[in-house]
């Protein structure tokens, strides 16, 4: 592997991620590293997809981080991956990649410079006075191409992000430590028509598997259904379904859309990834993926 230290496994939605970066860790001698941002929560199993009975022996991390509830932000992503990474390198073992969230696999594959942004009393008081359509407009200024659109629904999610905006624009001099990253980067691609049936078949063994029942316990144990509609669609369809704003048969189908729609918004921003220069490495998911991997695994080394 000494061309790369570090192999990334992206795709949409129900591609077969894991699948494949799991059989890729047992064939040379790696772990797995999540870059989903709700696999990071404990309890958010079924609707995240975190399919831990595919690893068996495989070690994994950045997963089951936090409680539900907890903000867990990309800066704390980006920390632990470096201290996940740096351990899984020092016993000699490949770190894999598998994702996930847009913007988590950004901040590793781009190498982003992230600080740590602590409260600030004054900008609170500030952003106080000012109305929510104003605060949205301050945070488009800051962030032009905003990844996360869901802090602009909720206010203190708003001031929150504005203040990392803030102190984003005006960092330390000193960078923190970034591992020195050389990843090869493989991403499984399935025709329009299949993979709308993955998604669809996934989504009802997920609702056989207890995603309904998941939903309704994270709410019992304290997690509020605010804070659900910010886990994701799985979470967000669900709770409306617990709360009998939808009916079991309109949850399944707005939900099942709104996968789909957001598949397609995966398979976009890969498109630009590799547009802007990312070397993307794409495996055809209706052929034998491990071998196509291995190949074009072999060819770089």
């Amino acid at each position: 592997m000494s061309t790369f230290n570090l192999l990334a496994v992206l795709g949409s939605t129900a591609s077969g991620k894991t699948k494949l970066a799991v059989e890729l860790a047992r064939l040379l001698n790696g772990e797995v590293m999540s870059a989903d941002s709700r696999q990071v929560y404990k309890g958010l199993d079924i609707g995240s997809g975190k399919d831990l009975n595919e690893y068996q022996e495989i070690p994994y991390h950045l997963i089951d981080l936090v409680e539900p509830g907890y903000e867990y932000n990309i800066f704390e992503y980006q920390r632990d991956f470096i201290c996940a990474f740096d351990e899984i390198t020092s016993r000699n073992k490949l770190p894999i990649l598998a994702g996930g969230s847009a913007l988590y696999v950004d901040s590793i594959i781009k190498g982003y410079r992230l600080i740590e942004v602590p409260e600030n009393p004054t900008l609170r008081a500030e952003l106080a006075q000012k109305s929510h359509n104003d605060l949205v407009t301050r945070l488009k200024q800051l962030k032009p191409h905003l990844h996360n659109t869901t802090d602009l629904i909720d206010t203190s999610r708003l001031v929150r992000a504005i203040e990392i905006a803030e102190g984003e624009s005006t960092p330390p001099k000193n960078s923190a430590y970034f591992p020195k990253l050389t990843p090869f980067i493989t991403a499984i691609q399935w025709d329009r028509d299949t993979l709308k049936s993955r998604i669809s078949q996934r989504l009802k063994e997920r609702l056989t598997q207890g995603l309904i029942e998941e939903v309704e316990q994270l709410h019992q144990q304290g997690v509020s259904w605010d804070t659900l509609h910010f886990y994701g669609l799985e979470y967000r369809f669900v709770a409306q379904y617990l709360q009998g704003q939808l009916t079991k048969n309109d949850m399944f189908q707005k939900l099942n859309s709104a996968i789909h729609l957001f598949s397609k918004k995966q398979n976009t921003w890969l498109r630009r990834l590799e547009k802007n220069g990312t070397n993307i490495h794409w495996l055809d998911g209706k052929q034998p993926i491990i071998e196509q991997a291995m190949k074009k695994i072999a060819q770089e080394t």
